[in-house]
């Protein structure tokens, strides 16, 4: 694994960050936690790939809050042209 950070999906929409902080924790030091509003993903920042690699392979497939979780590396933000434009 090249990076740290690691996509999470499939949990409930109500899942806050301090419930992914709680269950990644054992796994090693957490960077950052974002989950994304109300859509049942998010993603986790380990400090390293070492770490997210171990997170990656015990959580992928297990069962968080009754549902399966997915938990891959996260691939790169790609960079979306503005959409917004004016009415004159």
């Amino acid at each position: 694994m090249q990076s740290s950070k690691l996509y999470v999906g499939n949990f409930n929409y109500s899942t806050v960050d301090s419930q992914l902080e709680k269950l990644f924790s054992p796994f090693g030091q957490i960077v950052s936690v974002a989950v994304i509003g109300n859509k049942g993903f998010g993603f986790v920042e380990m400090s390293s790939p070492a770490e997210a690699l171990k997170a990656k392979e015990a959580l992928d497939g297990s069962d968080f809050d009754g549902r399966t979780l997915k938990v891959n590396e996260a691939r790169p933000q790609i960079s979306r042209p503005d959409r917004s434009y004016r009415r004159c």
